[in-house]
């Protein structure tokens, strides 16, 4: 097992990483002095797989538990869904010694995490990511919340978990779509922030689709240390921390407009890294060959790298991203890359870019 220490002060926790961690997940409660009732947050396709395991060894170590299952899918990360959430949880007499396991992806993740932070002011949450997205990125940080209409993680929250269980035998039964999405968190790590990580993507590449257990756990580790090493130094993203938000402006826009329905995260965000390695050959003078790497690496993982929008849908995506959470005096602010390893947040872009940016280009004559 791995262990990866999230430095925060009176907030630092651990996250975990190995296989077999679920059946542990009540020792590791017991030990953490977690006590009383508590409530599994889920969805409707992970509960059916792990919550009834999860149930019986909490019940074991003398934890009063309760499941609670949402939705599947981002349209459950709402504030309706809260409501339902909160209803069951006063239900259950949950108390401000009682916790929360979020169990799931991003989605149950961002939306048990926030429901833990207001729920009688806050109360101790345990983040069980059972997807490779969640494991390397949502899970980790303490940034939770829940969509609106308007936009991605409008109301939200910084509340971090108490600790982080990432057990990869769940990765298994991961959905090769999903699997292949969370690809795009793993490989913008190696773009923001470690140029040696990115060179061994591209070589341990098809080990990692074959998820093979040495590799994906030697990646899982590395990722949630980069991530704990910028939010150890930006907890609330008043810097640094900005830089985990690459590609993401185009990404959640592309979200946004398409309902939440037609990208998993993932691709989005796969689509709006792409997108933003052209925007930063045109204005930070990032080499025209890490684009090429860039893009051939988000392909080879089977990930999309641009989109056809028609200028209704084209306008539509602008004014989605005005609504983002980075958007500073009316002015949208994305990370941009000089290097692969080295990006610069703030950047300013102009919105005539945007769209040749985001379209596919055409071939380059041979």
């Amino acid at each position: 097992m791995r262990i990866v220490k999230v430095a925060l002060g009176n907030r630092s926790y651990e996250i975990r990483i190995g296989t077999g961690l679920l059946a542990r997940l009540a020792d590791h409660c017991a030990r953490l002095k977690l006590q009383g009732r508590c409530a599994i947050i889920s969805d409707t396709h992970v509960a059916p797989r792990y919550s009834k395991a999860l149930l019986n060894a909490l019940g074991r170590e003398g934890f009063d538990s309760t499941l609670i299952t949402v939705p599947a899918g981002e349209t459950a990360k709402s504030l309706k869904t809260v409501q339902a959430c909160y209803d069951q949880l006063a239900a259950q007499r949950l108390e401000r010694k009682s916790f929360i396991v979020a169990l799931g992806g991003g989605v149950v993740g961002d939306l048990a995490g926030f429901v833990a932070a207001t729920y009688l002011r806050g109360i101790a949450f345990v983040q069980v990511p059972t997807t490779l997205l969640a494991q390397v990125d949502s899970s980790v940080g303490g940034k939770v919340g829940v969509n609106l209409r308007a936009g991605k993680n409008l109301v939200g929250a910084f509340y971090q978990p108490r600790l982080v269980l990432c057990d990869l035998d769940t990765l298994a039964t991961l959905p090769e779509r999903e699997y292949r999405a969370g690809l795009a968190e793993v490989i913008k790590y190696g773009i923001i922030y470690d140029a040696a990580l990115f060179r061994r993507l591209e070589r341990d590449l098809p080990a990692l689709l074959r998820r093979d257990p040495a590799i994906l756990a030697a990646v899982v580790a590395r990722c949630c240390e980069i991530k704990a090493e910028v939010v150890r130094q930006d907890e609330t993203e008043g810097g640094l921390r900005a830089i985990l938000n690459f590609g993401h402006t185009i990404g959640h826009g592309l979200e946004a407009i398409s309902h939440y329905g037609k990208y998993l995260h993932g691709e989005a965000i796969s689509i709006g890294q792409v997108a933003t390695a052209a925007l930063s050959a045109r204005l930070l003078g990032l080499p025209p060959g890490d684009v090429g790497r860039i893009t051939d690496l988000f392909g080879r993982a089977g990930l999309p790298v641009a989109v056809r929008l028609s200028p209704p849908q084209q306008k539509r995506l602008l004014a989605a991203m005005q609504l983002d959470k980075k958007v500073s005096g009316g002015e949208v602010k994305f990370v941009l890359a000089r290097s692969i390893g080295q990006v610069e947040f703030g950047q300013r872009v102009p919105a005539a870019l945007l769209a040749g940016a985001i379209q596919p280009q055409p071939a380059s004559p041979r």
